[in-house]
């Protein structure tokens, strides 16, 4: 196992800078400041992730694959994932469980753009995604005096005004992807009750019930939903990436006993059982029993996933679910495609390319779970 020192403390495809320019219009460049600017001409691709800013204060920071910031925006409180839309060149970052913000903004400038608030009963839990065409913003929602989570829809040109909803078919709804085919909507559903009042408390771990859930995107009907088998009812799957083969791949957080070393990782596709990876039990050991991001790489054929408790990240083949590599990052958790490889971001500040660095960069910002590849 690689162990880097000075080691501390979110899908889509990266596209370099001038893909990036191209996507987000000209104004982008002129807009930043001249260390944003000196930033991104130096970026080889550019990333967004939610962070703890040196005064205290929470943010979402657009940067480089070198760890260099070329632009911020305030939070009223912790972000958790990024979605980002290439046709307007806009990004949303949503709340961390259970806020009821969204901040969409410039990546420019890191100016708000606009605000969006989850309807009364309802909080976000983190992730969202654009339609192919940028003109509806999903994002996953939870009921919880329902126990229901949702996804629920926003109409882009409308101000983003929220017009709708679908269930989940679970509770728990954390991430949600967009499949290839751009008709499919994946969501994992984590199966944990929680609600407001009882803070982070899991209300329900006996009777928790975990899946995979594909819905249509435009009229939200129920196309699969596949359950762990009974056993392994306490894997909560919250984060999700999908590989060259239209497979699903999964990461678990294990909410039984710390001695049971249950699989934490495996994949999903419609129509199948859900298929676990085996992976060695020194491996599953330095996970901690807990999965925090899951990648997929650019070409789809490796599946990175991250453990902050474990201070652990594991790259795996996408075709045979063999173990390709073992990084240790002290509370790395944030994950996602650069160039052939995987970048990484702890809490600690570090930015690492994993095929590339050595050790990794320090920022001065306090790096939360996800990254998204612009």
């Amino acid at each position: 196992m690689r162990l880097l020192q000075r080691n501390g403390f979110s899908a889509g495809t990266p596209i370099d800078r001038r893909s990036f320019l191209i996507g987000a219009g000209a104004a982008f460049a002129a807009g930043l400041s001249p260390r944003g600017a000196e930033a991104l001409d130096r970026a080889a691709a550019l990333f967004g992730a939610s962070c703890l800013r040196p005064d205290g204060s929470f943010g979402c920071a657009v940067f480089s694959d070198a760890g260099e910031i070329v632009s911020t925006v305030a939070l009223p409180d912790r972000g958790h994932d990024v979605a980002f839309d290439p046709i307007s060149g806009r990004a949303v970052v949503f709340a961390r469980r259970p806020r009821t913000f969204a901040v969409v903004f410039d990546p420019t400038s890191g100016a708000p753009v606009e605000t969006l608030t989850s309807p009364a009963g309802r909080h976000y839990f983190g992730h969202g995604f654009f339609s192919p065409d940028g003109r509806l913003l999903y994002a996953t929602e939870h009921d919880y005096d329902a126990a229901k989570g949702l996804v629920a829809v926003y109409d882009v040109q409308a101000g983003y005004r929220r017009i709708g909803e679908f269930d989940a078919h679970g509770m728990d709804t954390h991430e949600a992807l967009l499949m290839p085919d751009g008709e499919t909507i994946v969501i994992a559903n984590g199966g944990i009750e929680t609600h407001p009042d009882y803070g982070r408390e899991m209300l329900n771990i006996p009777t928790m019930e975990p899946s995979i859930v594909f819905i249509d995107r435009k009229s939200g009907d129920l196309l699969d939903k596949q359950l762990l088998p009974k056993h392994l009812h306490k894997l909560s799957l919250h984060h999700i990436a999908i590989d060259a083969r239209r497979r699903v791949w999964f990461g678990g957080q294990y909410q039984g006993a710390a001695s049971d070393a249950p699989p934490l990782v495996g994949s999903a596709e419609p129509g199948k059982p859900l298929a676990l990876a085996e992976l060695p039990e020194t491996d599953l050991a330095a996970l901690g029993n807990y999965i925090g991001s899951v990648a997929a790489s650019r070409d789809g054929e490796r599946i990175a996933v991250s453990s902050p408790v474990g201070g652990n990240l594991v790259v795996l083949d996408a075709g045979s679910g063999k173990v390709l590599d073992r990084i240790g990052l002290a509370s790395g958790c944030g994950l996602a495609p650069d160039g052939a490889g995987f970048l990484a971001t702890s809490g600690k500040g570090a930015v690492l390319r994993l095929e590339e660095d050595d050790r990794p960069t320090m920022a001065d910002l306090e790096w939360d779970n996800h990254i998204l590849a612009l």
